[in-house]
């Protein structure tokens, strides 16, 4: 009986800690860095795509976290002769699912915002004059799944999902505006996004 006792104390002990990650008022703190170099066969530099968007998020009730991801991103592409600029915000709730002990299943519904500038890039892929500001509007739906090793760690694989995006230029000179609306399916499992979140 009381070796019994005993291993349901330590499975409830277990189960506890794989639980307490996703509790109300844990915090996860996380991010998401990004950085590609394209160099097209004649051209005197490489398209250059980077970011950085640090995220933090509060658990509100057990499983369900709201946070906010804040950070910059930037491309250059001498292909294209324009190089953006935006400081973005992504405003997000995220809901897990326990599936076994370390293992959890997530879904993420996210608005992300970004507000930059558009500025010409010559030949040589040197920048120029400002042509317009930029604002992007989305909402997306992602996917994924979190392993816990320890009780502070999630190492996370998720897909983009499904998404929508409403992008503005606004012209320097003129002040005419071009929009454009984007939806689609992305879940490319073949290109999964990999990252960690600490939960405290």
């Amino acid at each position: 009986m009381k070796k019994l006792l005993l291993s349901l104390v330590a499975v409830a002990g277990l189960v506890y800690s794989a639980n307490a990650q996703t509790e109300k008022g844990k915090i996860i703190l996380g991010g998401n860095v990004g950085f590609n170099s394209t160099k097209v066969d004649g051209a005197p530099k490489a398209d250059i795509n980077f970011s950085v968007i640090p995220s933090v998020g509060y658990f509100v009730g057990n499983n369900f976290a709201i946070g906010t991801g804040v950070g910059y991103t930037y491309e250059k592409s001498v292909s294209d002769r324009t190089q953006n600029g935006a400081f973005e915000v992504a405003p997000f709730g995220r809901y897990y699912v326990n599936l076994t002990d370390q293992f959890k299943f997530f879904g993420q519904l996210s608005v992300p915002l970004a507000f930059g500038t558009q500025k010409a890039v010559d030949a040589n892929g040197n920048t120029g004059a400002k042509l317009g500001t930029t604002t992007s509007i989305g909402v997306n739906v992602a996917p994924g799944f979190a392993f816990f090793p320890t009780k502070r760690i999630g190492i996370e694989v998720s897909v983009n999902g499904l998404g929508y995006e409403n992008f503005q230029v606004k012209n320097e000179a003129t002040g005419a505006k071009v929009k454009s609306n984007s939806f689609g399916l992305e879940a490319n499992t073949f290109a999964p996004k990999l990252g960690v979140m600490f939960h405290f």
